[in-house]
């Protein structure tokens, strides 16, 4: 004797039977009992959720011998041969096969004659969507005006591929997403007649693996028994399956919470060790953080969670242990591995640094006790001080991410107009050139490419028409300057500004003597680092940084204008 799995062999035969579809059996006994059935349906909805079941136990409810009646009574030979498949009146079609527009014309031919023994003659068009359109074309007059003695029923996955001429002619049906506690509940129901012992945590990984669909959950189980026989161990059935162990996401969960680091290592090695797909496991992730971010949000989110008892109350023990911005601060970090993993074959480390980096996350202060520090420092500055602040640039500090430390930013001085010879300018006093910084600014106005070169010159002395700029050795402006072009540009330039021919001499500079003046780029770069260091010392006796150091923690890691 042939098997006969467990899909077809629990196949529901009554309305009362359909596990999930409640509204949809409810509508259709009601419209049974009031005479209003009308000549199209259409039944959509995802695979295995019992769209042709329903239309089938439709067609026996119309043309049961006791019938129409609202539940067939499955012992006249009408409904023995609707259900064995063998009715001459209720023709199941396969779309996807027979979706050319010669078997629709086949089909309107057959509408034209009454039934040989029943009540109706009825079209079962499974995966309507897979018809051409010339085929919808077709079918289009027929369906619109039928004979009293026709119904058709249409099955589709995907109802949005199906004209919207022939969905305006059709009464629809969506059939919805099983939940998993009632899978749960169907499968324990058959086992227990079946007389095979199963755990509810196994039972639950295969209803988990039906993913809303009561036909793949059933071809699950039947996969299970055909290995395990009437008993069957936790261990049997991940490895069957392939699915993840439940326990390793809980335990990741906890670790990630403990901020136990390398436990968590230890989840990872485990789960490639199953072998168990990296990325799948990491989707379970961000499924169990939907579910705690859920239960922070509200106590009464439970029918929203596909979740047995038992995992409820995990789920629960779990969202205890953090609060709501940590769980989404760790959904964002896994949602981003998930993607580097579509586009990586590193995906063990990638999830090994997501786990990580949220055991590493620094915990978030809330805003109001953020207030209530500033409250401090406004408390530990004298008014007097504050007073006066408010008419003066201040120094204000700002929390750095993630260390607990202060920036602090500083104001720019305004720039002082120096005349020649102040300090950071070498002069004819400390230098022996006359006027150098004058005639820097003369050839930046002429020549700023030229200037740029000098300010970085030392000027050495003035002699006899002759101008000495002393340099480093093989720097790159001692070999520039001294090529014949760049000498006339000088010595025409010094003759326009001191009114006398000069003659330009580029010389090593020599510092072991301690003679050589600094250039004015080097002045520039002391002064410059003296006004940073006067800067950086008002800011650290500042008291309101000294104030929020003592109150945050922290300490001063940048100085910002």
């Amino acid at each position: 004797m042939s098997y006969l799995v467990l899909a077809r062999k629990w196949r529901p035969q009554k309305f009362s039977e359909l596990i999930g579809q409640e509204h949809v059996s409810q509508t259709l006994k009601n419209a049974i009992d009031s005479g209003r059935v009308a000549h199209a349906f259409l039944f959509t909805g995802a695979r295995g959720v019992g769209k042709t079941t329903s239309a089938r136990i439709l067609a026996k409810t119309l043309n049961c011998e006791k019938g129409p009646t609202t539940e067939p009574c499955n012992e006249c030979s009408i409904c023995k041969e609707i259900t064995a498949g063998l009715s001459v009146d209720v023709l199941e079609i396969d779309g996807a096969s027979n979706n050319g527009v010669d078997e629709i014309r086949e089909l309107r031919e057959n509408v034209k004659y009454l039934p040989a023994q029943s009540r109706y003659k009825i079209f079962i068009i499974d995966e309507v969507h897979m018809l051409s359109n010339s085929a919808f074309n077709a079918l289009l007059k027929t369906l619109e005006e039928p004979p009293p003695h026709i119904k058709f029923i249409f099955a589709t996955t995907e109802p949005h591929k199906v004209p919207i001429t022939i969905l305006s002619r059709c009464q629809r049906f969506d059939f919805k997403r099983i939940p998993l506690v009632t899978i749960f509940k169907r499968l324990r129901f058959i086992l227990d007649q079946e007389a095979v012992v199963m755990s509810d945590d196994a039972l639950a990984m295969v209803a988990r693996k039906g993913d809303g669909s009561m036909r793949d959950a059933l071809s699950a189980l039947d996969q299970v028994l055909a290995f395990c026989g009437d008993r069957v161990a936790d261990a049997d059935v991940l490895s069957i399956l392939g699915v993840v162990d439940r326990g390793l996401v809980i335990a990741a969960l906890n670790f990630i919470f403990e901020r136990d680091s390398a436990a968590l290592i230890g989840v990872v090695k485990r789960v490639d060790d199953s072998g168990c797909n990296i990325r799948h496991f990491c989707h379970e992730l961000i499924e169990m953080m939907r579910t705690l971010l859920l239960l922070k949000s509200s106590a009464a989110v439970a029918d929203l969670l596909d979740l047995s008892d038992r995992e409820l109350a995990e789920a629960s023990a779990i969202a205890e242990k953090t609060d709501m911005e940590t769980i989404q601060r760790c959904i964002f970090i896994l949602l981003r591995a998930d993607t580097e993993m579509a586009h990586s074959s590193f995906t063990r480390l990638l999830l090994e640094m997501a786990l990580i980096r949220m055991a590493s996350l620094a915990a978030v202060i809330p805003v109001q006790e953020l207030l209530e520090r500033l409250k401090k420092i406004e408390a530990a500055v004298p008014p007097a001080y504050l007073a006066a602040e408010s008419r003066s640039p201040s120094y204000k500090a700002a929390a750095a991410p993630d260390r607990g430390a202060v920036t602090v930013p500083k104001s720019s001085p305004p720039p002082k107009a120096e005349p020649a010879g102040s300090a950071g300018i070498a002069t004819a006093e400390t230098s022996g050139v006359q006027d150098w910084q004058g005639f820097v600014l003369y050839v930046k106005s002429k020549k700023p490419m030229l200037a740029s070169k000098l300010e970085k010159g030392s000027p050495l002395k003035d002699s006899a028409g002759v101008l000495h700029i002393g340099y480093q050795k093989g720097s790159l402006e001692f070999s520039m300057l001294q090529e014949p072009d760049y000498q006339q540009q000088l010595g025409e330039l010094a003759a326009a500004y001191y009114g006398r021919p000069v003659s330009i001499k580029i010389l090593v500079n020599s510092r072991e003597s301690g003679a050589v003046p600094l250039s004015i780029a080097e002045k520039k770069t002391v002064e410059l680092a003296r006004q940073e260091q006067k800067i950086k010392d008002a800011a650290d006796k500042h008291p309101l940084v000294m104030a929020a150091l003592d109150i945050f923690g922290g300490e001063i890691v940048a100085y910002k204008h």
